[in-house]
């Protein structure tokens, strides 16, 4: 694989040839100053030989610029894109890229109205642009010369003849809006490297060589490194290499973070990979990125599983260690064999050389460290990590075995409803709860209950101080409601997809089945409010979005028929979960806690942050909802104005502090009835 050989293409003769033939492509496709590609014309330019295009091309709902494979042998959906103006750079529906009198190429973004490219080239005398049959795009002066090449701006893809010289590197596609952490560098050590962030080099292409100097793609399917003279020190091989059947080939850095070439395998009528970086998917860093750690299926694909939790969550959750420091109750290690985690954010597990026991018993002791890693390959290695942030991946060969921290949070208060006592007016609230140390319970309860006195005060707070800004900023920011994305539906179709009102759910509260099978909570009201208004309220709690409020997906309103259609929770209401004796073990002191925090959130939303001050009017423990991992959503906010009631944002935010309030003193003490909840804690805690 390696040695020392001169490169084919290097040679004068083969080099007088190219340079004939690219005087002839730029002949014949020469593409003159003024010229402009746009969105709505989707119009491209072509190589003379027809194999690559330049146009615009659809891109996560949006658009991006570039070269593509445009060969009549490659069927279009299969005509990759191999450079992209500005790498994952989009812009909107009515943009274009034009090469403009000075000579620029630029790239206009039509929904920002500004230049979001450009090549820079406003001082370089340029007259025209070529795209080459080899898939370079120059832009040529009057005497011919290039002056700008896209060759030498790569995005994620080298085409054949195409170098990658020191410092310059690939940066793999994005799989969303944020740019990819993937990139494949070129060392000034002479070393081509995979990187994951620019601090984690995770493959690398042999030995370094401070004689190397870049990096290309071979026509007949062979990765070079080559030296000043154009030797070559270093080069792999696709399995397909030489084969003279192939004419199209690239390497690409892939989005999961690997190394690939590729060749148009005509008879499947396909791509195919004949050579890649990293043979085991697996070890390719962060591959899994916070979606859990990697494993191979039964069909020997690898696939991202999260074995940190028990529920089966959305493949788009985060999958997190169930760690966080300040366990009062405690912590358990769980043991995951034949398992290598490390952390990613950041990556700087500490390394220690120990036994498997004393491993385990450092993280057990350190508040700080939430799982950690033995490994025994010749010298024992213990890696602690102090994230929540982590991954790895899981395979029988593995020697490795890793611990995972878990808190043990302890049971809050079991669902007892208050009895009175023949002994005491203001006794414990019943009797079956005797068997817990009632010192203990009451003053567990009466501290949590301060604490979020304290936290209802500073929330009472701040709405008052900013309640004449919050009116001032309402007048000027609200312009109307804004049903749009709202479902507007008949009294036939509630009907229908409620199954005739038979799954009740809550008071006037039924669980529905939308024709895509998504569960919906259909809310009868029974109002008297004019159809115009009722609109107008729907239209505006549609339009308020928030992580803990349920989104309003649609309404009925009709002669004497108002509904409202909210998302599916699915362990029900607040209220429901503290009667409920098995779902009330779940609810432990620290999730009810975040529980107060995040109605605290999402009231302090409606207060300070919609375009218009929004209040609640009636929180209880049975208007908040809770999803399947338990995170609490605020339900039926905003309908006072849909009974009529005037408004008046003073007072209506001092009620919803209030309710607040009781809420919190409801989920402390598991105790339904707020008025005499309040009353008794307040005399438990004072006396």
């Amino acid at each position: 694989m390696f040695g020392q050989e001169k490169i084919l293409f290097d040679s004068p003769f083969l080099l007088c040839i190219s340079i004939g033939f690219l005087l002839f492509s730029m002949a014949v496709s020469e593409i003159p100053v003024g010229s402009k590609l746009s969105v709505v014309e989707n119009n491209h330019w072509v190589s003379s030989n027809g194999d690559f295009a330049i146009g615009f091309f659809n891109r996560l709902d949006q658009y991006s610029v570039g070269i593509r494979f445009n060969s009549n042998s490659i069927p279009f959906g299969k005509q990759k894109v191999v450079w992209v103006a500005g790498a994952d750079l989009m812009v909107g529906n009515k943009s274009y890229f034009q090469l403009i009198q000075n000579g620029e190429l630029v790239l206009f973004d039509s929904t920002k109205g500004v230049i979001a490219w450009t090549s820079k080239t406003s001082n370089s005398s340029v007259a025209s642009a070529v795209l080459l049959d080899n898939g370079n795009l120059v832009l040529l002066n009057r005497k011919k010369d290039i002056v700008w090449q896209s060759f030498d701006t790569p995005s994620d893809t080298l085409l054949p003849g195409q170098n990658l010289s020191v410092h310059q590197m690939l940066r793999a596609a994005s799989k969303n809006s944020v740019s990819s952490y993937y990139s494949l560098y070129m060392d000034v050590s002479g070393q081509l490297q995979l990187r994951w962030e620019n601090n984690v080099t995770y493959w690398t292409s042999g030995s370094p060589s401070q004689s190397i100097l870049r990096a290309v793609l071979s026509s007949e399917g062979s990765l070079h490194l080559l030296d000043q003279r154009s030797n070559s020190v270093w080069r792999v091989f696709g399995v397909d290499h030489n084969d003279s059947d192939v004419k199209y080939r690239f390497l690409r850095l892939d989005v999961d973070g690997n190394l690939r070439l590729y060749s148009w395998l005509e008879a499947l009528r396909s791509w195919g990979s004949v050579w890649q970086a990293v043979e085991n998917q697996c070890d390719v860093f962060a591959t899994c990125d916070l979606c859990g750690i990697c494993i191979f299926n039964a069909s020997g694909s690898p696939v991202c599983k999260c074995p940190f939790t028990l529920s089966t969550t959305e493949s788009n959750l985060k999958c997190l260690v169930p760690y966080r420091e300040g366990c009062e109750s405690g912590s358990s290690m769980i043991t995951y064999e034949h398992t290598f985690l490390y952390g990613i954010y950041p990556p700087n597990d500490i390394t220690l050389q120990t036994s498997l026991q004393k491993c385990k018993s450092l993280c057990q002791e350190d508040p700080l460290c939430t799982a950690v890693t033995f490994t025994n390959d010749g010298t024992a290695q213990c890696r602690m990590k102090n994230t929540q942030f982590i991954t790895g991946h899981s395979d029988p060969s593995l020697s490795s075995i890793s611990f995972v921290k878990r808190c043990s949070d302890p049971i809050a208060v079991l669902p007892k409803p208050p009895t009175p006592s023949s002994s005491s007016q203001h006794d414990t609230p019943s009797k079956g709860s005797s068997r817990f140390c009632i010192p203990c319970l009451l003053g567990v309860a009466s501290g949590t209950f301060l604490a979020f006195v304290v936290i209802q005060l500073g929330i009472g707070f701040c709405v008052y101080k900013r309640i004449n800004y919050i009116r001032r900023k309402a007048a000027l920011a609200y312009m109307g409601p804004n049903s749009k994305g709202l479902v507007v539906l008949s009294y036939p179709e509630v009907k229908d997809l409620t199954g005739n009102f038979k799954h009740q759910i809550g008071p006037m509260m039924f669980k529905g089945i939308l024709p895509n099978q998504r569960p919906v909570a259909v809310k009868e009201l029974k109002v008297t409010v004019e159809e115009r208004k009722f609109r107008s309220v729907a239209s505006k709690i549609g339009s308020i979005y928030h992580r803990n409020l349920v989104k309003l997906e649609g309404y009925c309103c009709e002669p004497s028929q108002r509904f409202l259609v909210y998302e599916f929770a699915k362990n029900g209401s607040l209220g429901k979960c503290i009667e409920d004796p098995k779902m009330c073990k779940r609810l432990t002191w620290r999730k009810r806690m975040e529980i107060c925090l995040t109605v605290a959130r999402a009231i302090s939303y409606l207060h300070t942050e919609c375009r218009e001050f929004v209040s609640h009017g009636n929180l209880k423990c049975e208007n908040v909802v809770l999803d399947e991992s338990l995170e609490a959503k605020v339900s039926e906010f905003g309908l006072g104005r849909g009974h009529g009631e005037a408004s008046d944002s003073s007072g209506e935010a001092e009620r919803d502090v209030r309710d607040f309030g009781k809420m919190v003193v409801v989920l402390v003490s598991g105790r339904q009835e707020a008025d005499d909840v309040c009353e008794w804690a307040y005399e438990k805690w004072v006396g």
